[in-house]
């Protein structure tokens, strides 16, 4: 039966593998991405769930206007 436990790493091995830090512009980048994504996740939520999607802008609504400033 072969030996199933993996080689002992060096710390060589462990440093390559690390991401780099990202720079500010993968991370603006990625940023945009998501909340495209996102945006497009309400719009079909709205287009699928119309009520759903009413009761919420109601209540959203009801919130700005009961809002102090």
């Amino acid at each position: 039966m072969p030996d199933l436990e993996e080689p002992a790493e060096g710390a060589a091995d462990r440093a390559a593998r690390t991401p780099a830090p990202e720079t500010d512009a993968e991370r603006r980048r990625r940023r945009a991405q998501f909340l495209r994504e996102l945006g497009e996740a309400k719009a079909l939520r709205e287009r699928v769930q119309p009520r759903r999607a009413r009761a919420a802008r109601m209540r959203q609504a009801m919130r700005m206007r009961t809002f102090r400033w």
